[in-house]
């Protein structure tokens, strides 16, 4: 363990990590992100960003993320690559334990952020990649005047459907029971369906993908209680998101029934100097605007904590 003791540490180095390093940086702080995968979270990997503020014609997700990275950095913010195992808190000094390395700091916010959601069918594991996908932007272009299914009906589905018909030729939603979307996505959707480059199967579950030599083929469904089966040459999924926090499994940070992490207004969890924010938090929006306000939120309140 190295004795150098970080003000902050920051777990991931999404949207609202990059924010509150912004903060904490021009505050002189010393600051570290932690990040295992990519620089800006699932942002990164969104085709277009229409609904963040200041960006009347939308934003793609990898250049709003790219920006947020270079303002952190502009101020002295570092970005580390590696896996965060576990935190432990030991009073005023809290320990980050990455890639079996221990380091000390002050203060962590907690930004990992959420993945997405498995439908958890025979065929789905073992063909991601393969013809199983849950990233429209990252994987749509494979699929050029291919069928496609998207399974899912909240915003994301609804968005990355209609995104996904700038390659295939024609794309099957499959929805469990209603969609779930905004108003505002709904009545694009009926754009789409009217033009009959989106078909939609309400009430539908997914049973099982299937492939062919390594090929998806066709997915069996039941519809309304009937078995049905659609045929497609890929699927993409978007079910829900999940927190990224099972390193904190043997940690005494408070979570909720469903894993998030439990705040206070300040973004303090039930631990002293130990900070949490973005869709990570129990509450959180999931909308990248409020992440970037809970960063700063937790920004102001980690300095307040060390200054005390």
């Amino acid at each position: 363990m190295s004795d150098n003791i970080h003000d902050v540490i920051m777990i991931g180095a999404g949207p609202s990590a990059l924010t509150a390093a912004v903060y904490t940086t021009r505050e002189n702080l010393d600051t570290v992100l932690y990040e295992k995968a990519t620089v800006g979270g699932l942002a990164a990997s969104t085709d277009m960003v229409d609904n963040y503020p200041g960006f009347p014609n939308g934003v793609e997700g990898i250049v709003l993320a790219e920006q947020l990275q270079k303002q952190a950095e502009r101020f002295g913010a570092v970005i580390e690559f590696g896996n965060v195992d576990s935190i432990r808190d030991e009073g005023a000094v809290k320990v980050v334990t990455v890639d079996d390395n221990e380091i000390k700091t002050r203060s962590i916010l907690i930004s990992t952020g959420s993945s997405y959601g498995k439908i958890n069918v025979p065929g789905e594991a073992e063909h991601y990649g393969k013809g199983v996908h849950y990233c429209a932007t990252c994987d749509g272009a494979f699929y050029k005047d291919k069928r496609l299914v998207v399974v899912g009906g909240g915003n994301s589905a609804i968005q990355e459907a209609i995104f996904l018909t700038r390659f295939a030729k024609h794309i099957d939603l499959l929805v469990r029971s209603t969609i779930k979307a905004s108003e505002v996505l709904q009545r694009k959707l009926q754009k789409y369906e009217d033009e009959g480059k989106i078909t939609v199967h309400l009430e539908t579950s997914t049973n099982e993908i299937v492939a062919t030599n390594g090929y998806v083929t066709h997915l069996h469904t039941t519809k309304e209680g009937k078995p049905m089966k659609v045929e497609t040459d890929g699927v993409f999924i978007f079910a829900g998101l999940k927190p990224n926090t099972a390193f904190l499994k043997n940690s005494d940070i408070e979570l909720d029934e469903s894993g998030f992490i439990k705040t206070d207004l300040n973004m303090q969890t039930n631990i002293p100097g130990i900070f949490a924010s973005g869709d990570v938090r129990s509450g959180a929006t999931m909308q990248i605007a409020c992440a970037v306000g809970e960063g700063a939120t937790a920004a102001h309140s980690i300095s307040k904590y060390l200054q005390s």
